[in-house]
């Protein structure tokens, strides 16, 4: 089974591609926050240093945002070096069921162990954001997405304990969760401690805007998080990204002030962005509860991409990589009010020839 490995992000290629600077490209094909954190100065020990194996400290900030003992926390050069270990346990443990469409970096985690999987059909039509119930999974072990990428959809934590009595393993990928207004009170991590079957796996990525510092965190059993540090490399986060993210994560009410404004911000973008799309011709925007906006189209919409990309150096994510979509379809990362409507602006005059 091939996976599809095309990301949204890649703002250097694609300005290779079109033979400009990257600075010049609007990049919505990726889902992150439209600031980040400014962090004036980075420790000397953090560069010159090895650093902390058992990541002590680093353990310690992550956990005291969820009241978690640091055991049950394990810190990865991002949420895809996670996904990796928790398929080896997938792998174990049987045939994996996924939705589809659904994030491509299930399946490469996967194949790396040569793990089976069942991609679920997941209807792409729905008439609100959430909390909705999750669809079921008819496999031995069960991977979530909340919200759900690409789709948007918001599950309910109600739907999804009844899981771990059903599933061998449970993963549930909460990148975008902090991001969702209310969110956490759909969370799985309140019941991990109980659970010895589940995974959660967050990331920084999206909430920080900062993809190239590369750091998430697994919660789960301390048993399971020893034996998969003694699966990987000696040191999976280097120095500078353990400084940046403990300055990013603490205090905590630091931490609870950003993701407050972060919520605001999508709530505030994601319902203008789902007014202005949905009169733009030949375009229906999906409910979303998510920093990003999933979109289908009456016909393909690769020229779409391809004019925005070369006449008004917008990218927006193709969603031909997400198992179960195709040409018809393509994922929009909210923006600052000004590249929104920039996009939007783009979009019409681009429709406007089409329709």
């Amino acid at each position: 089974m091939a996976v599809d490995l095309r990301h949204g992000g890649n703002r250097q290629a694609a300005a290779s591609r079109l033979n400009c600077r990257p600075s010049q490209l609007l990049d919505a094909s990726a889902s992150l926050a439209p600031w980040s954190p400014r962090c004036s100065r980075i420790p000397l020990a953090a560069i010159r240093d090895y650093p902390d194996r058992d990541q002590t400290s680093l353990r310690q900030a992550m956990a005291g945002l969820h009241g978690l003992d640091p055991d049950a926390v394990l810190p990865g050069n991002g949420a895809a070096e996670l996904f990796t270990w928790a398929a080896r346990d997938a792998a174990a443990e049987g045939v994996s069921g996924l939705l589809a469409p659904g994030f491509a970096d299930y399946r490469r985690a996967l194949q790396c162990w040569n793990a089976p999987w069942i991609d679920v059909p997941l209807v792409l039509r729905w008439d609100n954001a959430g909390p909705l119930s999750h669809p079921p999974l008819q496999a031995p072990v069960a991977w979530v997405c909340n919200p759900h990428n690409p789709t948007g959809q918001l599950w309910s934590r109600a739907s999804l304990e009844p899981l771990l009595a059903i599933h061998q393993l449970v993963i549930c990928d909460e990148a975008f969760l902090p991001l969702v207004p209310e969110g956490e009170q759909q969370s799985m991590i309140p019941l991990v401690e109980h659970h010895p079957n589940l995974v959660v796996v967050r990331s920084l990525t999206k909430l920080f805007g900062v993809a190239g510092l590369r750091v998430g965190y697994a919660i789960a059993h301390p048993d399971r998080l020893k034996r998969w540090s003694g699966w990987r490399d000696p040191w999976p986060v280097n120095g500078i990204a353990a400084a940046l993210t403990e300055w990013l994560l603490l205090p905590p009410e630091r931490y609870q002030r950003w993701c407050r404004r972060v919520q605001h911000w999508t709530s505030t973008e994601g319902a203008w962005m789902q007014r202005q799309l949905a009169v733009v011709p030949g375009l229906c925007p999906m409910p979303s509860s998510a920093n990003f906006l999933l979109v289908s189209g009456v016909s393909s919409l690769l020229p779409l991409l391809e004019a925005l990309e070369q006449s008004h150096r917008i990218l927006l994510r193709d969603c031909r990589s997400f198992e179960g979509l195709g040409e018809s379809w393509l994922r929009i990362g909210l923006q600052t009010r000004a590249n929104n409507r920039r996009i939007i602006r783009a979009l019409q005059r681009v429709q406007s020839t089409r329709f």
